[in-house]
Order: structure tokens, then C-alpha cells, then sequence
């Protein structure tokens, strides 16, 4: 039964990158609004999953400083995928990565493969933890997605190639997925060390990526709805903390 809602999640989370298609049907100005919201939204939704969710089941699964070592070195561990693998989350055309998508493709696989394993590390904890993490990571997806789906075709493929290659790219997360979860049959302690390297990520993505582009738009016209989206992610999954059984 959690292998079938491990696999469900991973697809769903999979399918969110054909999620450009939206664009072909919106004006540029509204979709760019658009995405700034979803950029102050899904930060919200990741530090809330991280803090509230999370954190709290590594801890007491643990009950040891080691928890907060495993939270640092998911920190760590993004940044260097950031630094070294050009993983990084483009919403502007003016962004440095054009000339790389390929590798970004390839950085976004690794991305994706990570989330797969955090999806079955929540799934395996148990359904609530999953069903937090899963809704984290799709709130973070929709907008990676679209700015993802934008780097490619601005860096010269077409539309159709572009869902295409970032439908390939996506499909890794339920490689990590299917890995993560024979792991944790095959190796004592797996769930132990991925969660709260897990929520390091969480908390990496959401500062040091998509927090620094809420800070890019002054405008208070933009910025005001981006922060409201923000806090609102944060009661999203303060309220799944409230009202899931636990």
C-alpha cells in the first residue's frame, strides 16, 4: 500500500512538468504576476513543511543531536548542487543560465531524483508525512516547472521539445522514489538521515532561491501579494499540521 501511494505521488509531482502548456494560453504580463505569487507561495509551503512537519518527525524518530548535523548537511548538499551543477531556478529572461540548458536539464534530473526520495521517506514515516511532503514539493514544483519550461525554449528548443526533454527530467523523481524505498527495506536508519536532509533542502530552496527573487520585484503592487502568498503557504501547512491525525 505505501509503495502504490509512493508511486501515485511521484507521478503526479512528474506530471506538474507539463505544466508549460499553461503558458501557450496566457498573456505574458498576467503570467509573470502569476509567478511571483507562486514564488512567495511555495516558499511559504516549504519552510512550513520543513519546520512544522518534517523537523519535528525526524526528532522524535531520532532523538539525537544528529538530526541537526543531517539538516546541515542538506543545506550543504543544495548548494553545492546549485554551485556545481548550475541548478538554479530561472523566472526572468534575463537569467545567467540560458546558455546552459542541457545542464540544466541534467541538474534538474538530480533535483527531481531528491524529491523522489523525499516523497518516499514521508510515505514510509507515515501517509500524513508523505501526503505534507508530496504537497510541499508540488508547490514548489509549479513554478520550477514554468520557469524551467521558459529556460528551455528561450535557450532555443521548441515548445514541444521543451515539455518533452522536462517531462524526461521529471520522471527521475520516481527513480528516487522506487530507490528510497527499497532502501529503507535495505538499510537500517534510511528514513532517519533522508528526513532531515530532506528539510535542509526545504529550507535551502526557499532562502537562498526563491525568497532572493521575491526581494527583486520593489514594486509594492507586486511584492505586497507576494508576501501575503507567502505567509499563506505557511498556514497551509499549519493547518495540516492542526487538523491531519497524527
Amino acid at each position: 500500500m505505501v509503495l502504490v501511494w509512493i508511486i501515485t505521488s511521484t507521478f503526479i509531482v512528474s506530471i506538474i512538468s507539463l505544466i508549460g502548456i499553461v503558458t501557450l494560453a496566457i498573456k505574458e504580463e498576467l503570467f509573470k504576476k502569476l509567478l511571483f505569487c507562486l514564488l512567495g507561495f511555495s516558499a511559504g509551503a516549504l519552510i512550513g513543511s520543513a519546520f512544522l512537519h518534517i523537523i519535528p518527525e525526524a526528532v522524535e524518530a531520532s532523538k539525537g543531536i544528529e538530526v541537526y548535523y543531517y539538516i546541515i548537511l542538506g543545506i550543504v548538499g543544495f548548494f553545492l548542487l546549485e554551485k556545481y551543477f548550475y541548478w538554479r531556478h530561472c523566472h526572468d529572461e534575463d537569467c545567467s543560465i540560458h546558455a546552459f540548458t542541457y545542464l540544466n536539464l541534467i541538474g534538474e534530473g538530480v533535483h527531481n531524483f531528491i524529491d523522489g526520495l523525499a516523497i518516499a521517506a514521508g510515505f514510509i514515516v507515515s501517509i500524513d508525512l508523505g501526503l505534507v511532503t508530496t504537497l510541499a514539493i508540488v508547490l514548489h514544483e509549479i513554478p520550477k516547472e514554468l520557469g524551467n519550461f521558459g529556460v528551455l525554449v528561450y535557450g532555443g528548443l521548441t515548445k514541444q521539445k521543451a515539455l518533452f526533454f522536462n517531462f524526461i527530467s521529471a520522471l527521475m523523481a520516481m527513480l528516487g522514489a522506487l530507490l528510497g524505498y527499497f532502501a529503507f527495506h535495505s538499510f537500517r536508519g534510511f528514513s532517519n538521515f533522508i528526513l532531515p536532509v530532506t528539510a535542509g533542502g526545504f529550507i535551502y530552496i526557499a532562502t537562498s532561491d526563491l525568497i532572493p527573487e521575491m526581494h527583486k520585484k520593489s514594486r509594492e503592487a507586486r511584492a505586497t501579494p507576494a508576501f501575503l502568498a507567502f505567509l499563506l503557504g505557511i498556514a497551509l501547512m499549519a493547518l495540516a499540521k492542526q487538523f491531519l491525525p497524527h
